[in-house]
């Protein structure tokens, strides 16, 4: 599960001459200062998790506390998906709930029994919660790559 902050290619476009300029010091820079742009949205999407409502089936103090330490910044800068996400990671959460994080947000089918009656299931309902706090977040998240993405443009020149 992620949000991606994406641009009209400028990303993709400064990380390839960044790639065949070969300068590790400015590329290491971008990556580290990518990272801190998009560092203030990940308390929000964790504070959404937490505050995902106790009625809700999957919203135990526990799977809201794994959901939480599971999310985390995800920079690439290499291929066609070069961009900035946040992302609750499945492959970060414990062996039976990898799968959580896309089921909780609604991206996959979640179906579990009534109150544990094998012969009655139920689909839960979809919830966009990672999403909802990131979308009020977005345009500062967006203008902060920018002048990232102006900076270091500024320095290749």
């Amino acid at each position: 599960m992620s949000f991606v902050v994406r641009d009209s290619g400028d990303l993709r476009r400064i990380a390839r001459e960044l790639r065949q300029m070969d300068d590790k010091k400015l590329k290491a820079k971008f990556r580290k200062e990518l990272r801190k742009a998009a560092q203030p949205l990940v308390p929000k999407v964790r504070q959404s998790i937490r505050s995902i409502p106790s009625k809700q089936a999957y919203a135990a103090d526990g799977l809201r506390a794994s959901l939480a330490r599971a999310t985390r910044i995800e920079v690439k800068t290499a291929g066609r998906e070069a961009g900035v996400a946040i992302r609750v990671d499945g492959r970060k959460m414990p062996a039976h709930m990898k799968s959580l994080p896309s089921m909780v947000e609604g991206k996959k089918r979640w179906r579990h029994p009534v109150f544990g009656h094998r012969d009655v299931w139920v689909d839960q309902p979809k919830q966009p919660y990672f999403y909802n706090a990131v979308r009020t977040a977005g345009p500062l998240a967006r203008r902060a790559v920018s002048r990232v993405l102006d900076d270091i443009t500024k320095e290749i020149s």
